[in-house]
């Protein structure tokens, strides 16, 4: 069940229109690894900055999330800084400072390169290609990207789909990635690319499982308060791929019910600021959640007096 995340561990300021929040605790690594120890445990790697509370480590800690691989470097933490509208969409980058993350070199310990599953954060491709290089035999390797990566750096990340089984984007970086406006066409033009599997999230609208042969779509789970979207992408991410560690499967089946399960932790977490719905959520929520979720996609064969 062994599952490895190599991305961000950073201090985040966000405003929405229901608050505001500095230097909370951030980055995709983070949201992550907290989703997915719901399943099982996870091993990071990360850096963080000597200005780094010890608190939000220990968090992590309290979460059974392995830090071995996370490294405290001389210098400041990586900051982001960000506002939303009413529209809760996309974020309003304010500020990046990078600090020790533009240093970051990710270097797995001994026993992580033995993971049967890798999650390659939304970092450079050549680092992503980097921890492929260290990992040995992984049953499945999932990467993450975004526009900035693939407007910029779209050869390296070319290299680097070709030996990864699953993509996580958005619908406008599928679109962006592929050249494709249509959602379906930029999908399979994606998988042509290398990956076995993509995953779009569509925010408020779902998300959509795409494979070769299959494809499913789920809508997002309706909720009356939305306070702060930041880390929803990773905190699904992380409940998909906690959820096939905890499985020791890849059959479509179980990639269907890590869909519903990354719906269910990206629901919990926009419904307070940073990770503060994740730190009190219990497991029996999440199941029961993934329940309520089963009710509101169900419905019934057509009768024969129709059919």
């Amino acid at each position: 069940m062994s599952l490895v995340v190599v991305g961000s561990v950073a201090l985040d300021s966000v405003e929405t229109p229901f608050g505001k929040k500095d230097d909370v605790l951030g980055g995709s690594a983070t949201f992550f690894s907290t989703a997915a120890s719901f399943f099982t445990q996870v091993m990071a790697v990360a850096v963080v900055g000597d200005d780094f509370p010890e608190e939000h480590l220990e968090f992590l800690r309290s979460r059974h999330v392995d830090l071995e691989g996370v490294t405290r470097e001389k210098g400041r933490t990586f900051r982001w800084s960000g506002k939303y509208t009413y529209q809760l969409n996309e974020a309003q980058t304010l500020d990046t400072q990078l600090n020790v993350f533009e240093r970051f070199s990710p270097r797995l310990p001994e026993r992580y390169q033995r993971a049967e599953y890798v999650f390659l954060g939304n970092i450079h491709p050549d680092l992503q290609s980097q921890v492929m290089d260290q990992v040995r035999a992984p049953r499945l390797v999932a990467a993450d990207t975004m526009n900035y990566w693939i407007t910029g750096f779209m050869p390296a990340l070319k290299k680097t789909l070709q030996r990864v089984n699953l993509l996580f984007v958005n619908d406008a970086e599928a679109r962006a990635l592929a050249g494709e406006h249509n959602i379906v066409k930029a999908a399979r033009a994606i998988l042509r690319m290398g990956p076995s599997r993509v995953v779009i999230k569509r925010g408020e609208y779902g998300a959509l499982l795409f494979e070769p042969e299959h494809a499913f779509a789920l809508p997002a789970y309706p909720l009356e308060d939305v306070f702060d979207p930041t880390g929803a992408g990773d905190s699904f991410a992380g409940g998909f791929m906690g959820h096939l560690a905890q499985a020791k499967a890849l059959d479509h089946a179980t990639l269907r019910r890590a869909m519903v399960f990354g719906s269910v932790l990206a629901s919990f977490n926009v419904e307070q600021f940073s990770l503060e719905r994740l730190r009190t959520l219990a497991l029996p929520e999440v199941h029961a959640r993934y329940q309520l979720f089963r009710q509101l996609t169900h419905f019934e064969e057509l009768p024969a007096s129709i059919s």
